[in-house]
């Protein structure tokens, strides 16, 4: 398993030749979001798809 500053290097390098900072800022806050999401899911910290729905009905109100 890849370190975190290692997952954070990749994300870098494979953004195109002309990226700048807003870029690379961008894809590695996906990176965290999506490496916190799957902490919380392992941790147990989900909501079924009933209660994703029923708040996602709220919010496109």
């Amino acid at each position: 398993m890849a370190t975190a500053k290692e997952e954070m290097v990749r994300a870098i390098e494979t953004l195109p030749e002309g990226a700048g900072f807003e870029e690379a800022i961008e894809r590695l806050y996906l990176l965290y979001k999506i490496q916190r999401g799957l902490a919380q899911a392992d941790a147990g910290q989900t909501v079924t798809q009933e209660e994703a729905r029923k708040r996602m009905e709220r919010w496109l109100r």
